[in-house]
């Protein structure tokens, strides 16, 4: 999907970079796989903000996303693409043989039309899920389990993939998105390819207001908070703050936050690469 920078008619559009929706094929959602979602304002089931610059927005509908791509050996036609408002990636909806209707996270190049199938007897192509016992070396995966049937859990936001390194007894080694290198069992499925609209990156909303109908709320600094709200806060005149720190005291800028014993540190092979 391409991206276009609109002319400054208005300070709004000024800065503006979004993209074209070219490759959207229908408005309306598949109705069987939509229910209706209510928004929680960042607030628990006691009414107590536990997340804080969240609230308002326009109001979404979930749609069914089909992580565990479980209807092995069944071919399926993709009949559209479809804008997502739950998340970056744009998402495809897929017509089973057997009548059945999913929607899945839609990869870059797949297009209406094309056929897909699930299961170790399916070929490597694009919008393909199959083991990683049977995914050739080196190719480009995304929509990865990390427990067999579990359902995807990595790599599924917009432009993102993961690569399939080697294989390691009942292991199978991938490099994430992070630059993690990790083993995952070999029976856990992925789906061939990356995940679309790769130019997500690309967009800049131009105005606040745009955060706003997202449902982001301003966010305050720390250090201009009163004490009782902030280990930063509070101070004569225009004080520092201290060390930085999170809101609940925890050490940023660098304190390692992985508990030292976890059990899946046993995994990782190889940590990310510190920007």
């Amino acid at each position: 999907m391409a991206i276009r920078k609109l002319k400054p008619t208005t300070p709004g559009q000024r800065h503006k970079i979004i993209g074209t929706f070219d490759n959207i094929t229908s408005t309306v959602p598949e109705k069987s796989l939509v229910v209706g979602k209510s928004a929680r304002g960042g607030r628990n089931h006691q009414g107590r903000m536990t997340v804080p610059n969240v609230g308002g927005g326009h109001k979404r509908r979930y749609r069914f996303i089909d992580f565990k791509r479980t209807k092995d050996g069944i071919p399926a036609v993709v009949k559209s693409i479809e804008y997502d408002p739950n998340r970056s990636a744009r998402i495809a909806l897929l017509f089973y043989a057997d009548g059945a209707k999913t929607y899945i996270l839609a990869p870059n190049g797949l297009k209406v039309g094309d056929t897909v199938m699930s299961g170790a007897q399916a070929v490597p192509e694009i919008g393909n899920a199959l083991p990683l016992a049977v995914i050739p070396i080196g190719t480009v995966i995304h929509n990865i389990e990390l427990r067999p049937g579990q359902g995807a859990k990595m790599a599924r936001s917009a432009g993102t993939f993961a690569q399939l390194v080697s294989r390691e007894d009942k292991y199978a080694i991938i490099k994430m998105p992070s630059g993690e290198v990790r083993k995952v069992l070999s029976a856990c499925k992925a789906t061939i390819g990356s995940v679309g609209n790769s130019d997500h990156a690309l967009e800049q909303s131009g105005k606040a207001g745009r955060s706003r109908w997202l449902g982001r709320r301003p966010r305050t600094r720390g250090v201009v908070k009163n004490p009782v709200d902030h280990p930063m806060g509070g101070g004569e005149g225009k004080a520092s703050g201290g060390h930085p720190r999170s809101a609940k005291g925890l050490y940023s800028k660098g304190m390692k936050t992985r508990a030292p014993k976890k059990h899946s540190s046993k995994y990782i092979v190889e940590k990310r690469k510190r920007k």
